[in-house]
């Protein structure tokens, strides 16, 4: 049975313990470089999801060592951990369709209560392309795995700019619906 069963920090640790055993300030640094640039892992998220994968048998304590501190424990992958990383990999990932999506209640309540939508749709648009250029920078100054993720985020916001653009070529249709 998969314990972790979506995109989890947990996953992305028993994954970087598969190259070998670490302590949770190594796995914290290898998280942080290869997927936290935009949001890195604080200590107490590692050492509280490895307490979790401990619990349910997918790591194990390979070592105790003194420190200046408290000891630290240095983490290895169990059999269990690698089968569950394995599953985990193997599972597609749910489509997310956005169909409930927070601009779209905007627009509309923004018509409900007789407020300018277009200028909410706007404010977004020239949000989206402000991201957008800050991606397209950190695509070209950044490696390959930083190419990659600024692809998959400049897409999405492709995607939500060519509905921006066709949410305000009907809007005129869609507040007449609402109100009606």
């Amino acid at each position: 049975m998969c314990i972790l069963t979506r995109m989890s920090i947990g996953h992305t640790l028993l994954g970087l313990l598969e190259s070998g055993p670490r302590h949770g300030y190594d796995l914290k640094r290898a998280f942080d470089e290869r997927f936290g640039h935009d949001r890195p892992l604080h200590y107490g998220q590692v050492y509280s999801t490895m307490s979790r994968l401990l619990k349910h048998g997918l790591v194990e304590v390979e070592a105790i060592e003194p420190g200046e501190g408290p000891e630290r424990k240095r983490y290895a992958i169990t059999e269990a951990g690698v089968t569950d990383v394995a599953r985990w990999l193997a599972t597609p990932e749910k489509p997310e369709p956005y169909l409930q999506s927070t601009l779209y209640t905007k627009v509309v309540l923004a018509l409900l209560t007789r407020r300018d939508a277009a200028d909410i749709l706007d404010v977004q648009r020239a949000e989206h392309l402000r991201l957008m250029r800050d991606l397209t920078e950190r695509k070209r100054t950044g490696d390959l795995a930083d190419q990659l993720i600024c692809d998959h985020a400049l897409f999405h916001l492709e995607a939500d700019l060519r509905w921006l653009e066709l949410t305000a070529a009907r809007l005129d249709r869609l507040a007449r619906e609402v109100s009606a």
